[in-house]
């Protein structure tokens, strides 16, 4: 019997928030839902991340009207969003009321899967997010942070696996927010994660070092479940690699995808107009639809690499952005070492601009960084240096507890 590999689709939410720092409007979206709901997608992908913020901040838009409105017209495919743990959608910690709350309230306006990640893989700040998804019903898809450091190895990971796994993970997702997993590093994870985990595995991989078609046919091969793919128009360069072309080849090699050929056709054209209306509007810059093989030195997400590039625009300093990619490993290294997934990746990101910009590093410290090295946000990967420590914080009290548990209802 043929094993079932499940395709995720991202192009309403992260194909489009890679590619175009999620500016896509909901009346882009809604003449093909109908179309994507009949598709045979695992899920579609469609809210979260950074999306709620968008639609607030640049698209004068309703998140929840535009989730509801969603729902509405694909009431049969499982609709998932991207959870940032005890950040929900936001950038800092929220109580645990709020986090109940919200949750209950995604469900209620047409939630079905939760990936639910902490972006310093601590799971003490995912337990109030996964208690309120399993609360409410809904599937709690608990994430690992792909990254790659001195303490990030395979053994790491597979008891990070193991840990989500005894926490009541419904499945787990390894989530390369950087597209540097690699088909050999994805083959011996996904084999070891297998031997400690009786729950799918999904894989989440970007294109933008040029490795993801190798490494999601290694995953799968190696016994991965799910893979998230977008549909051709939005895929590749800092996206995820495109769902026909997956599709095609896992058949091929004797998987069953259960996929609508023609439905993807129709998605597919759809789309296309879309990308060619915000590539000729400046909305979409063709600079993110390139491979880099570099990534897999910088290890910067697509969504990051196009922030990154509105924000220098903003400052009239595109010619800094490969001195502020190169200043990023440096500010990680300090911060101990951080997967770079929001919020990490917006303060590693914006300290790292600040640091190129001022021409003097931690001249400007951001707020949030501050928190970070008080503890505010988890624990970080590696312990960080106490004199660096200090000379941002200076002798401030370091929280080494939960926390979400300083915080009150």
């Amino acid at each position: 019997m043929q094993r079932k590999v499940s395709i995720t689709e991202t192009v309403l939410r992260d194909g489009q928030q890679s590619l175009m720092a999620t500016r896509m409007k909901l009346s882009d979206i809604l003449p093909i839902v109908e179309v994507m709901n009949k598709a045979g997608y695992h899920s579609l992908e469609c809210w979260g991340g950074a999306t709620f913020d968008s639609c607030i901040r640049f698209l004068n838009e309703d998140p929840w009207k535009r989730l509801r409105i969603i729902k509405e017209k694909a009431p049969d495919v499982p609709l998932q969003m991207l959870l940032r743990g005890q950040n929900l959608v936001g950038y800092r910690h929220y109580a645990d009321d709020i986090v109940d709350l919200f949750v209950k309230n995604a469900v209620e306006n047409g939630i079905d899967i939760f990936r639910i990640f902490d972006a310093l893989n601590d799971t003490r700040n995912i337990t109030s997010a996964l208690k309120a998804v399993k609360k409410y019903g809904a599937h709690a898809q608990l994430a690992i942070c792909y990254t790659i450091s001195e303490v990030h190895t395979v053994d790491y990971f597979t008891n990070l696996a193991k840990e989500l796994f005894e926490l009541g993970a419904d499945s787990i997702c390894i989530k390369d927010m950087s597209g540097i997993l690699t088909p050999s590093v994805a083959t011996q994870l996904i084999g070891e994660i297998k031997k400690v985990v009786a729950i799918p595995i999904a894989v989440h991989t970007h294109s933008t070092s040029g490795i993801s078609q190798m490494t999601y046919l290694a995953a799968v091969e190696a016994g991965a479940d799910i893979i998230d793919c977008a549909i051709s128009p939005f895929a590749e360069g800092t996206s995820q690699p495109a769902t026909e072309s997956l599709s095609i080849i896992l058949r091929e090699l004797g998987f069953n995808v259960d996929l609508d050929v023609k439905a993807l056709k129709q998605i597919a054209s759809h789309f296309k107009v879309i990308r060619d209306k915000y590539l000729e509007s400046g909305g979409l810059d063709a600079l993110m639809m390139f491979v880099d093989p570099e990534t897999l030195l910088y290890q910067v997400p697509g969504g990051m690499l196009s922030n990154l590039l509105a924000q220098l625009k903003e400052s009239g300093a595109e010619n800094k952005f490969e001195e502020v990619l190169l200043e990023i490993a440096k500010v990680r290294e300090d911060l101990g070492y951080p997967p770079l997934v929001t919020p990490m990746s917006q303060m590693v990101g914006t300290q790292a601009v600040f640091n190129v910009l001022t021409n003097e590093r931690y001249k400007v410290v951001p707020s949030e960084v501050k928190d970070y090295l008080l503890g505010k946000y988890g624990k970080s990967p590696i312990d960080i240096s106490a004199s660096f420590r200090k000379t941002i914080v200076e002798d401030s009290e370091v929280v080494s507890g939960r926390p979400a548990d300083y915080l009150k209802p």
